[in-house]
């Protein structure tokens, strides 16, 4: 299939590379088609291992009790890793684990991998099971020490042979090849596998040597974005500084896009990433509050901060990520309609105003024309602005649902704040009691715009909800 590479295979405690550690390690290297060392051992977890993993594995606490730790054999893990690929069922799980085991022994695991769940795929798209018990099941496979990694390693092997036999050698080896050619884009100093990117939504960060992340984005297909980054790291003088930069790759998947879009903002806004080309501070938010007296002068004051309550959206337009934009967007809209910049605030004086003495005001400055024509217009002007008032009696919710991963998220918002995303009764009452912590936020406003008034639109499903 490949020149060398390592057939490997884990049991572990559990399924999180975070939390859970490691209890048995199995691996076979192959060089040209032929074994040249086979290598197994039982691992000191140093914490306790479930009754159900026991159950699973057959692997019980008093059986790992005098195994070495992970320390003990690293470098004798790495020995039998180098220059080879690793390869493993759910390459993404075994290579996150030991990711994350040499990680905890501050070496760093740079190694190729392939998983064979991938290429299963590609060489029997036709079948729709691929974890390792369906393939034993299509290929005749048994097994008398299943979910042991040697037992699992076996199978895999067994798998690769049939396979092998069955397609030949020359095209196992081309669709291996092209999963591995996948990464060649990738910046060699990476510490991530691309293929440990998952292919579902949600949100990633770069992450270079600082704290303070590279770069934010979010995706409906994360690992097609990130490598989309890469690709373009030859012609984007951009892309290139970054891919420099880059050590590794973060991401949190979420159900659906518009809870990408949520968390991607408040990431930006909390993180304040270097190479974001906006980032979003909400501090010097505002936006035009319209006076109810057309005689009033100004007749537009600029309301800022805490002062912009969604409660009184119906008298407030646009909104503005600073006073210059404010103020620039309401000249551009006073030339226009040829509306008096006195009158608006925007300049000061009694009188005929600039505007006026080079006809583009009709004179309400100087009684020429009626204060309340002009109120109309201006009305009429800035009426695409308005703000929109909230249009539920209290909180709803917009909930998304990933069919693959059963992952569902709910979105909580009220006057148009997004309050919490949550996924219990719990943490939704927890929400629904935390009004005291509503701030308004635009981009949150400019999703629900889109989310929640252009039902053709909507993405994810409406739910009122009642406190």
């Amino acid at each position: 299939m490949l020149p060398s590479f390592v057939v490997l295979d884990l049991e572990t405690t559990g399924g999180s590379p975070v939390h859970d550690r490691v209890t048995e390690i199995a691996a076979v290297r192959i060089e040209n088609g032929q074994e040249v060392a086979r290598w197994s051992t039982l691992v000191n977890p140093g914490t306790s291992i479930s009754y159900f993993i026991q159950n699973l594995t057959g692997i019980s606490n008093e059986m790992v009790r005098k195994a070495p730790a992970f320390a003990e054999v690293a470098q004798q893990l790495l020995g039998l890793l180098e220059g080879a690929v690793l390869v493993a069922h759910n390459a993404r799980f075994d290579h996150g684990f030991l990711q994350s085991e040499f990680a905890r022994i501050e070496i760093p695991l740079r190694v190729k991998t392939l998983c064979t769940v991938r290429l299963s795929r590609l060489l029997y798209p036709q079948h729709r099971g691929h974890g390792l018990d369906a393939i034993m099941q299509r290929h005749g496979l048994a097994s008398s020490a299943r979910h042991r990694a040697m037992g699992d390693v076996d199978v895999v092997l067994a798998w690769l042979a049939s396979a092998t036999q069955e397609l030949g050698a020359e095209q196992i080896q081309r669709q291996a090849g092209t999963l591995l050619q996948s990464s060649a884009a990738l910046p060699p100093q990476l510490a991530n596998p691309i293929k440990d990117i998952p292919q579902s939504c949600g949100v990633y960060l770069f992450h270079g040597e600082g704290q303070v992340p590279l770069y934010i984005g979010k995706s409906v297909n994360l690992r097609s974005r990130v490598m989309a980054h890469f690709q373009a790291a030859g012609k984007v003088a951009r892309e290139m500084r970054m891919a420099q930069e880059i050590r590794r790759v973060e991401w949190i998947e979420t159900a659906g896009e518009i809870g990408a879009l949520l968390l991607e903002a408040r990431l930006v806004k909390e993180r304040q990433p270097l190479h974001n080309r906006q980032l979003r501070r909400e501090g010097s938010l505002c936006a035009w509050r319209l006076n109810a007296d057309p005689a009033a002068r100004p007749l537009l004051t600029l309301v800022r901060g805490e002062e912009l309550r969604p409660q009184e959206f119906d008298q407030m337009y646009g909104v503005y990520r600073s006073k210059a934009q404010a103020i620039k967007s309401l000249r551009e809209l006073a030339e226009q309609h040829t509306l008096c910049p006195q009158a608006l605030g925007l300049e000061s004086g009694k009188g005929r105003c600039f505007a006026h003495q080079i006809g583009r005001c009709k004179g309400v400055c100087c009684g020429e024309e009626r204060a309340e024509r002009h109120y109309l217009r201006l009305q009429l002007a800035l009426a695409e602005h308005r703000l929109q008032v909230w249009p539920h009696a209290g909180a709803v919710g917009l909930r998304e649902h990933d069919a693959e991963s059963g992952r569902t998220d709910i979105h909580v918002f009220d006057q148009w704040c997004h309050l919490a995303t949550v996924h219990d009764e719990a943490e939704l009452e927890a929400a629904l009691e935390s009004r005291q912590t509503l701030a308004f936020d635009l981009d949150s406003y400019r999703l629900l715009l889109k989310h929640l008034l252009l039902p053709a639109t909507r993405k994810a499903e409406l739910i009122r909800l009642t406190r």
